[in-house]
């Protein structure tokens, strides 16, 4: 099947399953998720949605989230917007193979998590935590695509390879950089209630060259001070005064001087207060973070390695969204994500482990062997979901393994050979193309994958010797037979792929306040 068809079966057979054309409110797509407003959650078909092959799982938040993974959901998204619009509710592909079901005890676990996860994030921190993240999530593929094309330029530069066309690269690597303060505001001014296009005007001021011709606070301003962080600021700003025109500014007038009085009152705040203050903290950010890994980089790597997996699971992950941002902008890339990537490393070798520890347990194993090649490439909630989390003690084994791979790189920060990120989103092998860092390409690959196989072996061993009690492994290391109501429920005897794990690869629970998944590093 060629691919444009498979991704055309594939929105096919997801659509009746969400309830219809009818049930659809809103269509949108992050890393690795569709994300679909539903106007009646109970026509979802949750369980045959799991059974899909292309599914890895779904996660039900503020929209309903369909794990598709990175690349296959930018390709699936237009092909169901396309049913969406066309009202259609077609059918699954004939022929398309039909996955093993999960066996229903782990789900059952996996269920109570995602509400109990679902409960503890709807406070209102964390969902302003939500909203920041949106107005990032959108800017992540540009981000990628600048990252990869900025390494690719740097090692033709290093290697004195094509000098004619290295030029062209750069500035096809540096000129959303140079602007992304433009999408932000754009993107803050759509999220939080406004008009996009007068957040980006307004945070256009904050690149505009003309601006070092402007004194404040006793300093020249510098084009771009502030960076992202004064973006924000300056969007959120214009939605406000925006609003209160729209209040008091007469009807008649409202297209001339609610505009006008937007960009004058937000563009002088940012001009003379908001570019001065944002770019301190910028700065303040940057110095702490060469700072936090120069002088304790094992530590700080040990710590945030380990702690990366429980924050995701708190919501708080998608504070460090506008910190990467902030230091890509500042640095050229960002000195975080490695190390928080490795918190995915040691998910799979947790995940290796229960492999070997569970012999008898056909459907676990099952589940594993489908989601580890995910695991590799950074998408981790089949394997967190689906089961380390559900079985409990692999999940925290599995943190020490992240513990370790990010020891492991942020004790070479530690030694002056710093290791970064030049985008944010793609973690696991799928990192090492956006890589740079202060001693070549071949240094800073071989230390991230240093800290990689750390983080494996340490997830291994950890889950291996101390991720099972005796009771664990006497309830879950058995095969796992149908019973005679699965047999009933499903029309014929069915192979579960893991007690309770939904179906293979997939996280059977929900990735509580992840904008896209955040990143491995967001």
């Amino acid at each position: 099947m060629a691919t444009e068809d498979k991704n055309r079966a594939t929105a096919a057979a997801l659509l009746p399953l969400v309830g219809g054309a009818a049930n659809v409110s809103s269509i949108a797509h992050c890393m690795t998720r569709l994300r679909l407003g539903l106007h009646d959650r109970s026509l979802v078909d949750d369980e045959a949605l799991k059974a899909l092959p292309a599914v890895m799982g779904v996660v039900e938040d503020e929209t309903y989230q369909i794990v598709l993974g990175p690349g296959t959901v930018a390709r699936v998204t237009p092909e169901f917007e396309r049913l969406v619009a066309e009202g259609s509710e077609s059918t699954p592909a004939p022929g398309e193979p039909a996955p093993a079901v999960s066996a229903d005890e782990l789900a059952a676990q996996g269920a109570a998590i995602k509400a109990q996860q679902k409960a503890k994030n709807a406070t209102p921190f964390k969902l302003f935590l939500r909203r920041i993240a949106n107005i990032f999530v959108p800017l992540i593929p540009a981000l990628i695509g600048c990252g990869i094309i900025a390494g690719l330029n740097g090692l033709l530069v290093n290697l004195g390879w094509l000098p004619a066309v290295t030029p062209a690269l750069a500035a096809m690597a540096s000129g959303f950089m140079a602007l992304i303060a433009v999408f932000v505001g754009y993107n803050t001014a759509k999220e939080f209630g406004g008009t996009p296009i007068l957040g980006g005007a307004v945070a256009a001021i904050i690149v505009f060259p003309g601006v070092a011709n402007i004194d404040a606070f006793g300093q020249t301003l510098a084009p771009g001070q502030g960076g992202v962080l004064g973006a924000l600021g300056a969007a959120v700003l214009a939605v406000y005064v925006e609003k209160w025109c729209r209040r008091w500014v007469p009807e008649a007038l409202d297209v001339l001087v609610t505009p006008t009085l937007t960009v004058l009152i937000s563009g002088l705040v940012t001009i003379f207060g908001l570019m001065y203050v944002a770019g301190e903290v910028s700065s303040a950010i940057g110095t702490f973070a060469d700072w936090l890994l120069s002088n304790g980089g094992a530590g700080a790597g040990f710590v945030l390695g380990g702690l990366f997996l429980p924050l995701v699971m708190l919501g708080l992950h998608q504070a460090l969204i506008p910190i990467h941002t902030t230091l890509i902008e500042q640095q050229g890339f960002t000195v975080l994500l490695p190390i928080l990537a490795m918190a995915g490393a040691g998910q799979v070798g947790a995940a290796m482990a229960v492999y070997f520890r569970l012999p008898r347990n056909e459907s676990i194993r099952r589940t594993i062997k489908s989601a580890l090649p995910a695991g590799l490439l950074g998408v981790g909630e089949p394997l967190i979901y689906g089961v380390s989390l559900p079985l409990g003690r692999p999940f925290i084994t599995a943190c020490v393994g992240g513990a370790f791979g990010g020891g492991v790189v942020g004790l070479f920060n530690q030694l002056g050979d710093t290791v970064g990120s030049t985008a944010i989103g793609p973690s696991g092998w799928a990192l090492f193309p956006l890589l740079d860092g202060n001693h070549g390409l071949g240094t800073t690959i071989a230390i991230y994958g240093a800290g990689l196989l750390a983080g494996y072996v340490a997830g291994f061993l950890a889950t291996y010797f101390f991720g099972f009690s005796k009771d664990l492994l006497t309830e879950f290391n058995v095969s796992q037979d149908p019973t005679p109501s699965t047999v009933a429920a499903t029309g014929g005897p069915h192979h579960p792929t893991a007690p309770g794990a939904p179906g293979p690869g997939d996280p059977g629970s929900t990735d509580p306040g992840s904008p896209e998944k955040a990143p491995a590093g967001v």
